[in-house]
């Protein structure tokens, strides 16, 4: 069991008071999850102060706590740690907790606004289907091997990220896949994990709710970039236009994919249907399962670290041309007998939802209809409600705005919000159709023998959450059931 002194080893504290030498049960950034000799770590966050839970935590048996400003009345039995950023030392303090475990892995962390789930899904099935032994921490599900975990956050807590890497070296694994939000990178849920290589896939208007502007949420993404160490690769889509800048400072090896500009790896799609895409990938034509442009830039990223990492050209491409992808991304449904197409599609922002309905009237042969059911989050950022609703009327035949995960607010207020940004001739090609539920049935039913319904803002989730209270729900569920009873 480590002491004190072993966890704090990475750690440069301002003050200690009290026994250092002491043997530590667990580390906590929850009071409610504190528990006898175990260490609570103060953290100032967004919704709560954790300083004001320090005299609770010591009740329940805290031997150690650390903060960024000692209480007023010390308790002569526990010992304290001033700090600097309480939120930054977690994840040094998890790391010496847990053994460093990431320093016995490869660890590949995969950033930028769309595609994060995608790319690290495709590259933990490819590298597993290799014979590899690997990790996957997603928004979807993380994986220890053949374990699978429930996953709450696209990246985990600072002291759960190390403990699932502590397990993950535990069972074997080598290589370790995640996906990095930039609320991670914000909050220092990443520090303390030595990554081999960083990959940045896109980015546009996305979680200004948290970042407030597009520069600062640039500036975050960015960082994580910066502080890869000088024996990681840096990976970056060269036909983003801060693809590069994302580069600018990192100490890394730098590479790059595109299917446009000159790029380390490059691709170019040859054939894009509706049953797959044919590329030239690094001057090899290849055939893949998946649909649509967004995915060819997922499938090059996944190249492009596969061969940073060592494996073989063309076993990477005959693997991943079977591979699938992530749960609820770009997911087609077929109903047997009037052949309506469902595509399931996690796209929540706008920049997610113009490539998928821009896939889609690519692949659309003259004749079908499309038809996109899609919310808007509530407590997320309203910036974006207006042009989710102006990108669904403009780019579909018919759009029916409906509810998301609508939270604590009024999903009526989420919709107003949302129409505001429809002119005349627009609100004439749109419906408003408050249920979910309601709105796939509507959709289904809407569309004739042929024709495309997207389903478009929930992906894989089977939730939704209103009024702070999550409720069974599953898009796919939904729709496969209205096809079985249209069918019928």
């Amino acid at each position: 069991m480590p002491t004190l002194n072993n966890i704090l080893e990475s750690v440069t504290p301002l003050q200690t008071r009290g026994n250092t030498d002491m043997a530590i049960t667990g580390l906590c950034i929850d009071s409610r999850k504190v528990t006898k000799g175990s260490v609570f770590i103060a953290v100032r966050g967004t919704m709560s102060d954790g300083h004001k839970f320090i005299d609770q935590a010591i009740v329940d048996g805290a031997a150690v706590i650390v903060c960024e400003q000692l209480p007023q009345q010390l308790n002569e039995n526990v010992a304290y740690v001033l700090v600097k950023d309480t939120s930054h030392v977690v994840g040094l303090m998890a790391a010496s907790f847990y053994g460093h475990p990431s320093s016995k892995l490869r660890i590949i962390g995969i950033t930028g606004t769309n595609g994060k789930t995608t790319t690290a899904t495709l590259l933990y099935q490819l590298f597993e289907k290799m014979g590899y032994k690997c990790g996957l921490i997603s928004t979807v599900q993380n994986h220890i091997h053949t374990q699978v975990e429930h996953a709450t956050h696209t990246t985990p807590d600072a002291i759960s990220i190390q403990a699932l890497l502590s397990k993950m070296v535990e069972a074997g694994c080598t290589h370790v896949f995640m996906e990095v939000s930039s609320h991670a990178i914000h909050q220092h849920r990443i520090a303390g994990i030595d990554f081999a290589g960083g990959v940045f896939t896109n980015i546009t208007h996305d979680h200004l709710d948290y970042h407030k502007t597009f520069d600062e949420y640039i500036k975050v993404k960015k960082s994580f970039f910066d502080n890869l160490p000088a024996k990681a690769f840096a990976l970056t889509n060269a036909d983003d236009k801060r693809g590069v800048v994302m580069l600018q400072n990192t100490k890394a090896e730098r590479q790059t994919y595109s299917l446009r500009e000159p790029a380390t790896i490059k691709g170019k799609v040859i054939e894009n249907s509706l049953t797959g895409l044919y590329m030239l990938v690094d001057g090899v034509e290849a055939h893949f399962r998946m649909i649509g442009t967004f995915n060819a830039y997922n499938l090059l990223a996944v190249y492009g670290v596969a061969k940073q990492l060592g494996a073989d050209k063309m076993e990477t491409l005959a693997v991943l041309s079977d591979l699938h992808g992530a749960p609820g991304r770009f997911e087609t449904y077929l109903s047997p007998v009037t052949k309506k197409l469902g595509i399931v599609d996690y796209a929540h922002t706008p920049d997610a939802l113009i490539n998928v309905l821009a896939t889609i009237n690519q692949l659309r042969t003259n004749g079908q209809r499309l038809y996109t059911v899609v919310g808007c989050g509530g407590d997320r950022d309203k910036t974006k409600r207006p042009i989710m609703a102006e990108v669904a009327c403009e780019h579909s035949d018919k759009a029916i705005l409906t509810a998301d995960n609508p939270r604590s607010e009024d999903p009526e207020m989420i919709l107003n919000d949302m129409e505001a940004g429809l002119s005349t001739l627009q609100k004439r090609r749109c419906l408003r159709i408050t249920d979910r539920r309601e709105a796939i049935k509507v959709a289904c039913s809407l569309a004739q023998p042929g024709d495309i319904i997207l389903i478009a803002g929930k992906g894989h989730e089977n939730y939704q959450e209103i009024k702070g209270v999550k409720h069974h729900f599953d898009d796919r569920e939904i729709l496969t059931e209205t096809f079985e009873s249209l069918d019928n």
